[in-house]
């Protein structure tokens, strides 16, 4: 039951109020057939809005089945109005994009019951348009319109209809239909309150109240109203919900449908999140394969290893460098290796660039020559062919291994094992070919002669001290303390004053260059990440102005769903999940764009990419970040709309 007391609305214009209602009250049974009716600006229509719940009173009480409604929050009275009540808009309110039966399904979305007696398809069958209910609107007539938003307003089971001039925008005909069905629905035990100005409409009902200048002038019943114990049309005592994922998969595909609708917009919008994720994979990619390659680069030069060098000592603040005791000798090898702890192996070297040649071909390259341990020290062990021996180091044989640069540049595809080159003029005969190393920034590891150190010492070099020492731990001690422990032993045995010790030897930590290249290639990663994300930050940008433009466009359907028991979180979730499907969206397309990319700089520019999980993980996690971050504005803004505001938006 309906009942007002002393209600008013009032209106504050150019300063001065405005009473649309002023002290009306009534009392309406839950069964009755209403007619209200008056001119314009008599202030039925706003009469009508305050009784659905769709507008609040300045003052007075309206009471609702039993309960003050006058005061409810704007989500108390969604979830009421939904209950209870039924709407007919004289504009029809249909969306455009959704079928006749989506539109009268809608309501549904919201409510949340399942197993209503009356479901959608039936309700067009009631409204004999069971044949026409995948039509869309445009493809329908007036009357038509109006009958589906009749089994709309129907599809929650209210208990009052709420009819705005149902047939303002109708002929004699289709008018004659919509009277006819909303007698069947009275019959049927449902309330039913017209605003019209229509005399014929208001002939149809069993009462009429006339209004003037926000007052109710009179109030006639045709015959007496028997009011029915209970009511009859259905009832919701055991109707059941979907649940909260039903619900999302439900909001989801609303989203989808409304991106759907603009498809050109939509997709403008996703470009920018698309080409976002598409550099941030790209980039990510580039960077984590050039990361890869210097640190396979880095293995290539022996894990766990150190090198030594003799420094420049200095006396007197001046470097000293010929006849410096911080000298390495030969001997110097063996003296380390027996008797410093940690140490799994020594290499002694000496390098020098020479001119080789193999039939008439000739190459410049680096020569350098080793001990035998070098092979393992530096992950150098011969692919084809072998290591020279201790035996032949002793007698300085004539022999090399060398590295696939040379093998190509000399050999092309012949075989170079057992062949002889010239190192200065000098006979070697090759006796292996070493893996491949690659190559840095500033030299090719793979160019390069190795042969036995005396040999490079006494034979090709005139060298009598050895130019630096590879030293392989053993992996129980520390690097920096095996450093330590060498230089104090040269120190020792080369009696290197106290004061020249500082600068005696150096010992460069090939771990710690590992790991100072490996963050430095990350720090990058990361930049060229954040700078590619500036282009997610343009796309975010985008979407919020789409979305905003979306909402005013939209701000009809707004209203329209808040009438027919929207909560703000619901269109505030809509819109943000349609946010979502734009960014998810372009987000996925981006991933594949970027592949494609990462793909294509490896294969046709020859760079080195890497795609990790991690960056298709961040990538579709930033997509997603981006369409919430920068679509809760736009939906806080259609959540907060008033919803007979937003209907008569024009």
């Amino acid at each position: 039951m309906i009942e007002i007391s002393n209600l008013s609305k009032v209106y504050t214009m150019g300063g001065e109020s405005v009473y649309a209602l002023n002290n009306v009250s009534l009392t309406i049974a839950p069964d009755e057939f209403v007619a209200i009716m008056g001119r314009s600006g008599s202030g039925k229509s706003t009469l009508l809005q305050i009784l659905g719940l769709l507008d609040t009173p300045t003052s007075g009480s309206y009471r609702l089945f039993g309960k003050e409604v006058s005061h409810l929050t704007e989500d108390a009275l969604a979830i009421y109005r939904r209950e209870t009540l039924g709407f007919i808009f004289q504009q029809f309110h249909l969306l455009p994009r959704m079928s006749a039966l989506e539109n009268v399904a809608m309501p549904l979305l919201y409510s949340g019951l399942t197993n209503l007696p009356e479901s959608p398809e039936r309700l067009m069958a009631d409204v004999s348009l069971g044949d026409r209910m995948h039509h869309r609107p445009s493809e329908m007539s007036g009357g038509q319109q109006q009958r589906v938003a009749i089994a709309r307003s129907m599809v929650n089971s209210p208990r009052i209809l709420l009819a705005d001039e149902p047939t303002g925008n109708l002929d004699t005909l289709s008018q004659t239909d919509i009277l006819r069905l909303l007698g069947d629905m009275h019959k049927s035990g449902i309330g039913v309150i017209v605003v019209t100005h229509d005399d014929e409409v208001g002939e149809a009902t069993n009462r009429i109240i006339r209004m003037q200048d926000g007052k109710i002038i009179s109030d006639k019943s045709k015959k007496k109203i028997v009011t029915r114990p209970e009511f009859l049309y259905t009832q919701k005592k055991n109707l059941q919900k979907h649940n909260p994922f039903t619900y999302f998969l439900q909001l989801l595909q609303e989203g989808y449908r409304a991106v759907l609708a603009n498809k050109l917009r939509s997709a403008l919008s996703m470009l920018g999140i698309m080409i976002g994720v598409a550099s941030v994979i790209a980039m990510l990619a580039l960077g984590r394969g050039a990361q890869n390659s210097i640190e396979s680069q880095l293995k290539g030069l022996g894990a766990n290893v150190m090198v030594v060098r003799p420094g420049a000592v200095r006396v007197g603040g001046v470097a000293q460098e010929t006849g410096s005791p911080a000298r390495i000798s030969y001997d110097d090898i063996e003296y380390i290796g027996s008797s410093v702890a940690g140490i799994k192996g020594v290499s002694g070297n000496v390098t020098s660039r020479a001119q080789i040649s193999y039939a008439n071909k000739n190459w410049n390259t680096q020569v350098q020559g080793s001990n035998v341990a070098y092979g393992e020290i530096r992950s150098a062990t011969p692919i084809a062919g072998r290591m020279f021996t201790e035996q032949e180091n002793k007698t300085r044989a004539r022999v090399a291994i060398i590295g696939l640069t040379v093998v190509r540049e000399l050999y092309g595809e012949e075989n170079p094992i057992g062949t002889f080159i010239k190192i200065n003029k000098i006979n070697f005969q090759v006796i292996g070919v070493m893996p491949a190393k690659g190559g840095t920034g500033w030299r090719d590891q793979d160019d390069i002669v190795v042969v036995p150190l005396k040999t490079a010492m006494y034979r090709l070099m005139g060298k009598t001290y050895v130019d630096s020492l590879d030293i392989e731990g053993d992996g129980k001690a520390s690097l920096d303390d095996v450093g330590d422990a060498v230089k104090r032993a040269l120190y020792s045995r080369h009696r290197i004053p106290l004061s020249m010790q500082d600068d005696a030897y150096q010992v460069m930590n090939l771990a710690d260059i590992r790991a100072a290249v490996s963050s430095t290639s990350s720090t990058m990663s990361v930049l060229l990440a954040a700078i590619a994300a500036v282009s997610l930050l343009v796309g975010g940008i985008g979407i919020m102005n789409i979305m905003l433009v979306s909402v005013t466009e939209r701000t009809k359907e707004i209203g329209l769903r808040k009438a027919v028991g929207a909560r703000h979180t619901d269109i505030l979730y809509q819109f943000l999940i349609e946010t979502l499907a734009v960014s998810i969206s372009g987000g996925l397309l981006g991933i594949l764009l970027g592949v494609a990319i990462s793909l294509s700089l490896s294969s046709f520019a020859g760079w080195a990419t890497s795609i990790s999980s991690m960056s298709v993980f961040l990538a579709v996690f930033f997509s997603v970040f981006t369409g919430i971050v920068f679509g809760i504005y736009p939906a806080r803004k259609a959540a907060q709309l008033n919803p007979i505001e937003a209907l008569r938006h024009e």
